[in-house]
């Protein structure tokens, strides 16, 4: 497996004037990642993504750091419905192809309207299967393979993606995994993990801290699961998250791509990456050795 880094984990820094953006692909470099993830979360404001992109590409080329993935919105559900996104995604191909990537990340939905008319996951499943395999189709012709994350609380629990995949049934199309994720809606990652890890086509890891939710939060940087739990991010290897025990079942399962660290912790970030990142070497070599 390889270590990467998302754009999104370096936000904190580049909003307190630490880190320019555009000096990220350098910084991660430095750090010792084999490859960078472009979120398009935490970009700078008002800048088209073209030209975002480009820039974006040309710092990784003088870095010698690879674009792994790219990763966006979307919501089939919202406004213009299924076609209009479909077109909106198909667009965000070209910025992928400029980019030099081989896979494009994108959400399906927070849930469904209200007046829809749709109420359950399952009621909003062909709609979503429909936007997702017209996408996929068209990225295969340029050799990019899309995916969906657990990402978003509506779209996030285990059986909900393995249904989602299940539903598109296209060998273009997989699993964004976040381990971490899985305890915003209150599942065990292992669990989770071992149940999706065969439809892996690159993943996120992330740490929580972690209380329940029979009394009140104290300080910020907490937020509540779907279940009325607390979680608050930090450095990979710190929380609750069984990173190890995650990468070995994705090992096991015959995952060997990018795992791209996503920190988003209230410690100060270039520290909290340097470390994160030394945590996740950690694992990796004990994947390696057996």
């Amino acid at each position: 497996m390889r270590t990467c880094i998302s754009t999104y984990s370096f936000t904190q820094a580049v909003h307190a004037g630490r880190l320019d953006y555009f000096d990220i692909p350098a910084k991660a470099a430095e750090m010792g990642f084999d490859c960078i993830e472009l979120a398009t979360a935490g970009t700078p404001a008002g800048m088209p993504i073209q030209e975002l992109a480009a820039r974006f590409k040309e710092k990784c080329d003088q870095a010698g750091l690879p674009v792994e993935n790219y990763t966006i919105g979307a919501d089939f559900l919202g406004e213009g419905g299924v076609e209009a996104q479909v077109q909106s995604l198909v667009s965000e191909l070209e910025i992928a192809r400029l980019l030099g990537v081989n896979g494009m990340r994108h959400d399906v939905t927070h849930g469904p309207r209200p007046g829809s008319g749709m109420r359950t996951f399952d009621d909003t499943l062909p709609l979503l299967a429909e936007g997702c395999r017209a996408v996929t189709i068209e990225a295969e012709k340029f050799g990019i393979r899309t995916m969906v994350e657990n990402h978003g609380f509506f779209a996030q629990d285990s059986l909900r993606v393995e249904k989602l995949v299940s539903q598109v049934n296209h060998p273009n199309f997989g699993l964004l995994i976040d381990i971490g994720n899985f305890l915003c809606v209150d599942e065990a990652p292992e669990m989770a993990v071992g149940l999706v890890a065969p439809l892996a086509a690159h993943v996120h890891v992330k740490d929580f801290l972690w209380h329940g939710g029979s009394y009140p939060v104290n300080g910020q940087g907490w937020f509540g699961t779907r279940a009325g739990n607390f979680l608050r991010g930090t450095i990979l290897g710190h929380g609750v998250v069984p990173v190890a025990q995650c990468l070995r079942i994705l090992h096991k399962a015959g995952y060997d791509g990018a795992v791209s660290i996503e920190f988003e912790g209230v410690e100060e970030s270039l520290q909290a990456i340097e470390w994160s990142l030394a945590n996740l070497n950690t694992c990796l070599k004990s994947i390696e050795n057996g």
